[in-house]
């Protein structure tokens, strides 16, 4: 491919992580190949990949404008991937509550929500 899409694959394996990326990848058809190769050279190989902030905060951001924005069905991905960009829960916590105030209670709520199951579902794991 392209400097940025490697770049942007391997970053995309480091905060996701491999089992993440491999369904992804097995997934991908030649519907979604050109979809599938902007996602990995823009979000992943250009904003994701600066060292401007660190994964930690990039990991809170993204939380937070997720759930500000009521893309709620990619938030599960994000909270699982905290674990690898160091976000605690105590962080995701603070940043729905940043949510609540400035995008609306009944996101930072549902994000709440999603937030909690998906913690339970890793826990449940690790078990």
């Amino acid at each position: 491919m392209n400097e940025t899409f490697d770049r942007g694959m391997r970053v995309r394996r480091e905060v996701l992580g491999d089992d993440h990326v491999n369904r992804a990848e097995a997934n991908k058809s030649s519907f979604d190949h050109a979809f599938q190769s902007l996602i990995t050279e823009s979000a992943w190989g250009t904003v994701w990949a600066s060292d401007r902030i660190t994964r930690r905060e990039r990991s809170m951001l993204t939380i937070a404008l997720l759930a500000a924005t009521g893309s709620f069905d990619e938030i599960p991905m994000h909270i699982r991937a905290t674990d690898r960009t160091g976000a605690s829960q105590e962080d995701i916590s603070e940043v729905l509550q940043h949510v609540a105030i400035y995008a609306g209670v009944p996101k930072a709520n549902h994000a709440l929500k999603i937030a909690k199951q998906t913690y339970a579902e890793i826990e449940e794991i690790e078990e």
